[in-house]
C-alpha cells in the first residue's frame, strides 16, 4: 500500500469539525476507496480547547494557518476558513507555491480568483479542489466535470441557497410575511444574523459563477453575474403564482445564448410540474441539460457540516488515489472567453404585479405603456370591486425583452392611479 496522504486542515469551525469527524468514523472505507490511508496531520485554529468530536491529541496546532501550508511533511491543504483576501487566500496560495495540494470549501474564494489560482496549481502540476464550494453534498461540479463531459451544456441551473429556498417554502406553507419568515430562520439557525449574503442573491451568485465556468469551460466571471433577492417577494405573489400553475423559487441560471452566456439570479416563477419546484426547504437542487444525455437532475443537502464534509472527503479520495483532472474540467489556458449576455438583453415571460387605485381607465392606461414598448399581455387577474380604493392587479406577459419590461414598468410607476412600485418576477420555462 502507498505510504499515507498527510493532510493539513485549515479552520475547525462547523465544517472543519465535520470533516475530522467523517476522517475518523469513515477511515477504513476511505483507505478502501483511495489504496492508502488518509491521515489528519496538522490542524489551524484558533480554539483549542473546543470539542471537534474527535480526538487531536496527537495532531500538530499552528496559530499561523500560512506556515501550516508551508509544513514540508504535509500533503494537502483543505482551506476551510472563508473569505475571499487575507488568510484563506494566503493558505492556498503558500499551499501550491509550496508543492501541496489543496481542496477548499471557499466559494467566494473560487467565484473571485479561481481561474487565477487553477492556473497556478497546473503549473506546479498539482490539484485545486472545490466540490464543497457549490451545493454542499451534492455532487455537482464532477457531475458537470467528469460526469457530463460527453456533453455540450445548453443550460445548467438550480437552487443554489438552502436560506432562501426555506423562507419561500415556509411562506408558502405558513402563510406568514418575508420579515416573519426570516425572523424564524434566524432563531433556528438557517440564517444569519445579517441575511443579506443569503437573501440578497449574493451566495447563489459565487456558486452559479463557479457552475458556468465548469458548464461552459470559460473563465470564472463573478462580475457578470446578475443578482437580485428575495426581499420583496410577498405572500400575494406566493398565493397568485400557486394560482397560476407556479412555484416561485430563487434560482441561479447559466444559460448559452446566439449571443454569448446568461448568468443570472433571481426569483423566478417555475411550473409547478417540474423537478426544481419540488426542491423545498434548506434543500438544493441542479439541473444540467445536455445536448445527448437531456435533463439531469441532482438534488441534497446543500449545507451543513455532514453534507459539506461528504464533498471534501471526494476530493481527498481523488488526490490520493491519484484521480487529477483540471480544476474547471480543462486547463486554465484553454479556458475560452465566451461574451456575456446582460440581464437587459435577456429574453423571457413575466410576471407583473401592481397595486393600482380602483376606478375606470386605470387598465387601460397600463396596456397602453405595454402596448408601447411592444410587450403582449398573456393574461390579467383582477377580483372584486372596492372603487376609489388599493386593489392588486396582476399580469403575465409573453416573451419579451427585459430592456423593454422595464421601460414599461418605469412608465405605469408613474401612472398617478398606482400607488407602489410595480413588482415583477420573470417566468421561465423549464
Amino acid at each position: 500500500m502507498k505510504p499515507p496522504l498527510k493532510i493539513a486542515i485549515a479552520g475547525l469551525g462547523t465544517v472543519g469539525s465535520g470533516v475530522l469527524q467523517l476522517l475518523d468514523r469513515q477511515a477504513d472505507v476511505l483507505t478502501q476507496r483511495a489504496g492508502r490511508r488518509i491521515v489528519v496531520a496538522a490542524v489551524s485554529a484558533r480554539d483549542r480547547r473546543r470539542d471537534r468530536g474527535t480526538d487531536l491529541s496527537a495532531v500538530r496546532w499552528y496559530e499561523d494557518a500560512a506556515a501550516m501550508a508551508a509544513d514540508p511533511e504535509i500533503d494537502v491543504v483543505v482551506e476551510l476558513i472563508g473569505g475571499t483576501e487575507g488568510i484563506a487566500r494566503g493558505v492556498v496560495e503558500t499551499a501550491l507555491d509550496r508543492g501541496k495540494h489543496v481542496v477548499t470549501a471557499n466559494k467566494a474564494l473560487i467565484a473571485d480568483n479561481g481561474t487565477k489560482l487553477a492556473a497556478l496549481a497546473e503549473k506546479k502540476g498539482l490539484v485545486l479542489s472545490f466540490e464543497a464550494a457549490v451545493a454542499g453534498g451534492i455532487p455537482v461540479i464532477k457531475g458537470l466535470r467528469e460526469g457530463l463531459v460527453g456533453n455540450r451544456l445548453e443550460r445548467v441551473y438550480g437552487i443554489l441557497n438552502g436560506t432562501s429556498n426555506y423562507i419561500l417554502t415556509t411562506m408558502r406553507e405558513s402563510a406568514h410575511e418575508f420579515a416573519e419568515v426570516l425572523a424564524e430562520a434566524q432563531k433556528l439557525g438557517y440564517a444569519e444574523a445579517d441575511p443579506s449574503f443569503d437573501i440578497d442573491g449574493i451566495d447563489a451568485a459565487h456558486k452559479l459563477a463557479i457552475l458556468a465556468s465548469v458548464g461552459f469551460g470559460r473563465p470564472v466571471d463573478l462580475a457578470g453575474v446578475y443578482a437580485e433577492g428575495i426581499r420583496h417577494i410577498t405572500r400575494l405573489d406566493i398565493d397568485f403564482a400557486e394560482e397560476l400553475g407556479y412555484r416561485i423559487k430563487l434560482l441561479g441560471i447559466a444559460r448559452l445564448t446566439e449571443e454569448g452566456l446568461e448568468q443570472r439570479v433571481h426569483p423566478c416563477m417555475v411550473p409547478r410540474a417540474t423537478p426544481i419546484a419540488a426542491v423545498e426547504g434548506v434543500y438544493n437542487g441542479v439541473v444540467a441539460e445536455g445536448d445527448f444525455v437531456g435533463r439531469v437532475v441532482l438534488q441534497g443537502r446543500g449545507a451543513g457540516a455532514f453534507p459539506t464534509a461528504s464533498a471534501v472527503a471526494a476530493d481527498l479520495i481523488d488526490i490520493a488515489a491519484g484521480r487529477h483532472v483540471p480544476s474547471f474540467g480543462v486547463p486554465a489556458g484553454n479556458l475560452r472567453e465566451l461574451p456575456g449576455v446582460p440581464i437587459e438583453r435577456h429574453q423571457g415571460a413575466y410576471y407583473i404585479r401592481l397595486m393600482v387605485v380602483d376606478q375606470p381607465g386605470v387598465i387601460a392606461d397600463v396596456a397602453a405603456a405595454l402596448r408601447d414598448e411592444q410587450v403582449s399581455m398573456e393574461s390579467m387577474i383582477q377580483r372584486g370591486r372596492a372603487p376609489g380604493e388599493a386593489v392588486p392587479v396582476v399580469m403575465t406577459t409573453h416573451v419579451t425583452v427585459e430592456a423593454a419590461m422595464r421601460r414599461a414598468l418605469a412608465r405605469i410607476e408613474a401612472l398617478d392611479t398606482v400607488l407602489e412600485p410595480p413588482r415583477m418576477i420573470r417566468i421561465e420555462d423549464f
